[in-house]
């Protein structure tokens, strides 16, 4: 049952989330699974292995980021991986998910209008196009593009003191390498996702 899934996995990453917040992160896995029909949103259809894979996945973050509320930008949101569950978890941080395709804009702005996130926007562009008027205190990508390609477009997102985070598998060795020397402080943190029996490192890079 994916509600036992989910439960589990929250205990096991000592996340304490309300029951309005949980059945919230069970609706959007059946809107993906719902818009997956048409649009193949994600290779998974496995309800379960979305929570796994997508909702405990996107949520093991909170381990390195979590505290006062905060400014997040979610950069290739796709189908709202990490953003939308870190904005169901976390309802006082402001979560702008961005997007360069129309189809994944529409499908965003369907899910954050039907799951009420009202501390949740949608923004379709492309990253280096985006000039918000405040940068943002975490800029965060799950599936966007390598290492140094991110960190090179989205340097411009990142307020003073902020820091933009790298979703990675396995420790991403010749990435970190190619990395500008002015990005910044790098630091790759692995991180342990309940039900996902594969490594997962999360790439911060700080203000030099």
């Amino acid at each position: 049952m994916p509600q036992t899934t989910l439960d589990t996995g929250l205990a096991a990453l000592g996340l304490d989330l309300p029951a309005s917040a949980r059945q919230q992160l069970l609706d959007y896995v059946a809107l993906i699974g719902k818009w997956n029909q048409v649009h193949n949103l994600t290779a998974i259809r496995d309800p379960e292995k979305m929570v796994t894979h997508h909702l405990l996945d996107s949520l093991a973050l909170l381990k390195v980021v979590d505290g006062a509320a905060k400014r997040v930008v979610d950069v290739g949101s796709g189908a709202g991986l990490p953003g939308i569950p870190l904005a169901i978890a976390r309802p006082a941080w402001s979560v702008t998910l961005l997007d360069s395709n129309h189809k994944k804009g529409v499908f965003l702005q369907q899910a954050v209008s039907e799951l009420g996130l009202a501390n949740a926007s949608v923004v379709v562009d492309r990253v280096e196009a985006f000039q918000p008027e405040a940068g943002f205190d975490c800029v965060v990508s799950r599936a966007f593009s390598d290492l140094p390609e991110f960190a090179e477009l989205s340097r411009h997102l990142r307020a003073p003191g902020g820091v933009l985070l790298a979703m990675k598998g396995v420790y991403p060795c010749e990435e970190v390498l190619q990395l500008s020397p002015d990005i910044g402080t790098v630091e790759v943190i692995r991180l342990e996702v309940p039900g996902v029996d594969a490594e997962r490192h999360l790439v911060s890079i700080g203000a030099a």
